[in-house]
């Protein structure tokens, strides 16, 4: 965002940031590394599914996590009016998935699963790919609008699985490299 300053003002209004100060913005938070999740809902039409790299833990006791999603996305809407849940912390080898979930105009997820073993999880009623790290159940708790997205924090009710082992997948400067 860029704000034209009047003859004299010194500098912007107070909070205000001049675009050149933010204009590497996007590539400042490419260099953060973080995990991706696949957010599944069941909203009693269709199954609704996103990519998701803003996923965090917020409190153990009360357990509870975050969600990110773009607040004009059709998931984001979903999540408005829907109250649970699943997030599959996504693996390694998972990477062809998480980019089928995050393709724009994409179809509804029983499609995207096609091939994919996956179960119905048996809280939230959303699908829950086998394969990944985690899967969790969750129960939105709150919804805030925070710019051009809405963050949904939400209690975990159930944990449908944890592996034993594996790698994560992870999401670096727009790709998803191996750790080694």
């Amino acid at each position: 965002m860029t704000e034209r300053l009047a003859s004299g003002t010194g500098g912007p209004p107070p909070g205000a940031v001049s675009g050149d100060r933010i204009a590497r913005l996007g590539e400042a938070l490419a260099s953060f590394a973080t995990g991706v999740t696949l957010v599944m809902v069941a909203d009693g039409r269709d199954d609704i599914g996103t990519t998701v790299s803003a996923f965090c833990p917020v409190s153990w006791s009360p357990p509870l996590v975050l969600v990110s999603l773009i607040a004009d996305s059709y998931p984001a809407e979903v999540l408005g009016r829907v109250g649970r849940f699943a997030v599959t912390v996504l693996g390694a080898g998972q990477r062809a998935l998480a980019g089928r979930f995050a393709v724009a105009g994409r179809p509804g997820a029983r499609v995207l699963l096609e091939g994919t073993p996956h179960a119905r999880g048996e809280v939230a009623g959303a699908l829950i790919p086998d394969g990944g790290l985690a899967a969790l159940e969750c129960e939105v708790t709150q919804r805030l609008p925070a710019g051009d997205h809405l963050l949904v924090i939400a209690s975990v009710l159930n944990v449908p699985y944890v592996a034993d082992s594996g790698e994560p997948l992870v999401r670096f400067a727009g790709r998803y490299p191996a750790l080694r």
